[in-house]
């Protein structure tokens, strides 16, 4: 029984950027470099999916990111007021004294 064989990253990328640029069939890609022709569509989706991600300047990535810790942070804070207040009834704190610190 054959093994399967593994394909380096750069050889993927060379097969689906020859698939993208439209100068040959997938049939004639395939018979040069030795795969089958649902690989070559295959690596061509994967390509042509990926770009978006890979030109973004990431930005927006980063502020959904920073948006979802903001939000953690909120609800902690949030927590520990309630913490707090409840901590400060409980222990007598909240009485007002005629003498301020």
């Amino acid at each position: 029984m054959a093994q399967r064989r593994k394909h380096t990253g750069q050889f993927k990328a060379r097969v689906a950027v020859e698939a993208i640029a439209g100068h040959k069939t997938v049939n004639e890609i395939s018979g040069e470099y030795g795969i089958h022709p649902s690989q070559v569509n295959k690596w061509k989706k994967q390509a042509l999916d990926g770009l978006p991600e890979v030109l973004s300047d990431g930005r927006g990535v980063k502020n959904g990111r920073q948006e979802e810790v903001e939000a953690r942070l909120y609800q902690q804070i949030g927590r520990l007021t309630m913490e707090l207040g409840y901590l400060k009834k409980k222990l007598g704190f909240c009485q007002q004294s005629s003498v301020e610190l």
